[in-house]
């Protein structure tokens, strides 16, 4: 099935072409352009390059959070609008999910972790094992500390990716863990992790699709504070 896959969840943005498992085509940048301003370009250039007519794409994912608040509402607004015309199917993956694809040549505990800010970062965990990916626990949003104390348990080399994962190992230097940093080639999130991370998931219709916080944006946490001082 041909799916066409989309991220722009973070200061990255990619959009990749799949045929089951083969990539047919995927463009990755990493710049300080607005993914509004990226990804649709990037959408109509991977179909130019590879000769694919819109109509023959059979279903889209995208990463649907967690990430940037503004980031992840683009690459889902992009990819509704271009699935409801056509009534294809879509599917929603986690950002943390699709990362840990990158690193299906490895034997280990992928650590997926993105800056949250506040001392605070989105995590999920998943085990690597013969190229096959299995997942530890719930994608959730919690204290750099409390990460490094669920990972004391793990025997197994843990590796960290994602835009936290510079931070986490400064953090977890001092602790003895056996933790490694991906390279910076797998170490961040790709159109094509989030395509092969869609495999076997039920999709869903374009008007079903939404985007996943782990937490309320800073204005509406702001907000709920303020009305909370009030009472």
């Amino acid at each position: 099935m041909k799916i066409l896959a989309v991220d722009s969840s973070a200061k990255a943005c990619s959009v990749c072409l799949v045929d089951d498992n083969k990539i047919i085509g995927e463009f990755f940048i990493n710049t300080a352009l607005t993914h509004s301003q990226t990804l649709v370009p990037m959408i109509e250039a991977v179909l130019k390059n590879t000769s694919t007519d819109l109509s023959q794409v059979e279903a889209f994912a995208v990463s649907a959070g967690p990430g940037s608040f503004t980031g992840v509402r683009i690459g889902v607004a992009a990819v509704k609008g271009i699935a409801m015309p056509l009534n294809k199917p879509c599917y929603s993956v986690s950002t943390l999910e699709a990362m840990a694809y990158n690193l299906l040549f490895e034997d280990c505990v992928v650590c997926s972790v993105m800056d949250a800010r506040c001392k605070q970062v989105y995590n999920a965990l998943f085990e690597v094992s013969g190229r096959k990916l299995s997942r530890l626990c719930d994608d959730r949003a919690l204290a750099i500390d409390d990460l490094a104390e669920d990972l004391k348990s793990f025997i197994k080399p843990i590796v960290l990716v994602g835009d936290g994962a510079e931070i986490c190992y400064n953090s977890f230097k001092e602790l003895n863990l056996n933790i490694s940093l991906a390279p910076e080639n797998v170490r961040y999130q790709r159109a094509s992790g989030v395509a092969f991370a869609s495999q076997g998931k039920e999709s869903m219709t374009a008007a079903e699709l939404m985007p996943t916080y782990l937490r309320l944006p800073q204005a509406e946490r702001e907000l709920k504070k303020r009305l909370e001082n009030q009472k």
